[in-house]
């Protein structure tokens, strides 16, 4: 599948879905009829990858409409084009409608061409996800540790499990592991079929995904129903231009993952449980703390030796187990309870789900790094100011030595991150390092002093050290018995945006060469 296929297929796919959903409708479908024959090569909505017999999508972005590029899609041999209003091709060749003829590209008219794609897309790469385990999960925090854990149970349960967010896709085949960084936490519906298709053909048998809130507003993840639908939890995020108008617009779009799977798991806890679930389609269960939710976590227990910080605790309700987690506080509970409640779908066993539980290890999201049994340091992508204040506040919970707080901002950002993130560090860690983030074409110095404007007036003591590497080596060389050290904003990220070019930095790699470079690498 995704070779070739003829158009009335996919348009008559096309007409079944949006009959099916209601209120759309493709408007011109009686012009394929003279088209029953004509096959359909190549789908895209980059008119640079247009060749001869492709089926363009024209799709209205943020930066540029892919309606401009129609008559150059035409020009280079495609078949037929998708756009949602009407175009003069006429300089491209395109005759008048009700004069074309039978070798003429076809004009398929809807009312929502990002929807089409959606749908045209799981259709021409043969509706992979109908062939495996298909799990989304959705909230503002815990997507990505939680897709990780749900992955490594799967995993460890000997389920062949894919995985698609905000870090990388990555899944198994013959030939050894595929990762593709992430250039959005959930890819546009053309690159998400094709890398479903390839994972059903690579034995893939589930598939764990975050799901933003703007992959769903956007219809990304159109055209297949998942088995499982997850909800983490909601506050508000992603509310600006080119995202979300207001809360209530964010709260809305999470919500649609409900109409679009078979069964709900949600966090019960949350407070907008019940309105993530209005209109739900169906069938729902919940996790949390509270007795009312049907697995629940107690006996909670929090875990301090040299180099990690982690919890534990005792399911009851619908799963009986005691679970230990190398990941600090509640909300790590949660995102476990969560891995919990959807593996038991797939019947995991017991001691499969623990030790999964127990090695669990996520790239840049509370990523503990071996550095002295002094002193504990950790890597962490919080990059905004509920991020941080979140994580500060669960590490002060371990009550040990002092907090120590090194982070920056972007540049070309809101000047308010920049004051909200310093109040929250000097209002939280006992020591902040102030260091330089992504500064883009913005000079670092500027950036560390508008942040010093939100943390001076908190009182809290601090530092500027513009060079990461050197902010880190302070860190490292000044940290003190029982020491809380977190490394913040960058997490996964392996780079720094200077002047609109990226240059390699990880702070892995960093903290390795700085401990060679003082003569600590015994560890």
């Amino acid at each position: 599948m995704g070779k070739a296929m003829k158009i009335n297929k996919l348009v008559g796919s096309l007409s079944y879905h949006l009959n099916t959903i209601g209120g759309s409708r493709v408007e011109d479908e009686a012009v394929i009829g003279r088209l029953l024959d004509r096959n359909i090569t190549a789908i895209t909505n980059d008119s640079r990858e247009v060749v001869p017999g492709s089926l363009f999508f024209c799709i209205a972005g943020a930066k540029s409409d892919g309606h401009d590029y129609a008559a150059g899609a035409l020009q280079k041999g495609a078949a037929a084009l998708v756009v949602q209003r009407d175009l003069d091709l006429s300089g491209a060749g395109v005759p008048a409608a009700g004069q074309a003829g039978e070798s003429d590209p076809v004009i398929i008219r809807v009312e929502d061409s990002r929807l089409a794609m959606a749908v045209i897309s799981a259709v021409f790469y043969g509706n992979p996800a109908e062939e495996m385990k298909v799990i989304g999960v959705t909230g503002t925090k815990g997507k990505t540790t939680t897709t990780y854990m749900v992955k490594s149970i799967l995993e460890a349960a000997g389920i062949r499990t894919g995985l698609v967010g905000t870090i990388e896709t990555l899944y198994e085949t013959e030939k050894g592991e595929v990762r593709i960084p992430a250039s959005n936490t959930t890819p546009e519906s053309i690159v998400l079929q094709k890398t479903f298709r390839d994972m059903a053909d690579s034995g893939v048998k589930a598939v764990v995904m975050e799901v933003s809130s703007q992959a769903l507003m956007l219809h990304r993840t159109a055209g297949f129903v998942f088995d499982l639908g997850i909800f983490t939890n909601l506050s508000p995020d992603h509310i600006g231009p080119n995202e979300h108008s207001d809360f209530e617009d964010y709260l809305h779009c999470k919500s649609l993952l409900f109409s679009q799977c078979r069964v709900g798991i949600v966090n019960g806890d949350d407070p907008y449980c019940e309105r993530i679930l209005e209109g739900h389609t169906c069938e729902v269960e919940s996790f949390g703390l509270g007795e009312k939710n049907d697995l629940r976590a107690k006996n909670l227990s929090l875990i301090h030796t040299p180099g990690e910080l982690g919890v534990e605790f005792d399911t009851e309700g619908v799963l009986s187990l005691h679970a230990h987690v190398p990941a600090p506080g509640r909300f790590s509970v949660y995102n476990a309870l969560c891995a919990i409640a959807v593996c038991r779908h797939f019947s995991v066993a017991e001691s499969d789900i623990c030790d999964a539980l127990r090695k669990i290890h996520v790239r840049g999201r509370i990523e503990m790094v071996k550095v002295s049994d002094d002193f504990t340091l950790m890597i962490d992508y919080a990059h905004n100011a509920m991020a941080l204040e979140s994580l500060l506040k669960t590490l002060r919970e371990y009550e040990s030595g002092r907090l120590v707080c090194l982070f920056g901002c972007g540049g070309e950002r809101s000047l308010s991150r920049r004051y909200e993130m310093g109040e929250v560090s000097g209002r939280l860690a006992d020591f902040t390092i102030i260091t330089s983030d992504n500064p883009r074409s913005e000079d670092p110095d500027k950036i560390i002093a508008d942040i010093v404007k939100g943390l001076e007036p908190t009182g809290g003591t601090y530092v500027s050290i513009a060079d990461r590497k050197e902010a880190i080596r302070y860190a490292i060389l000044n940290g003190r018995p029982g020491d809380i050290i977190v490394l913040a904003g960058k997490g996964h990220e392996d780079y720094q945006e200077i002047n609109g070019k990226k240059y390699p930095m990880d702070e892995r790699v960093l903290i390795r060469e700085i401990l060679e470079e003082e003569g600590m690498n015994k560890h």
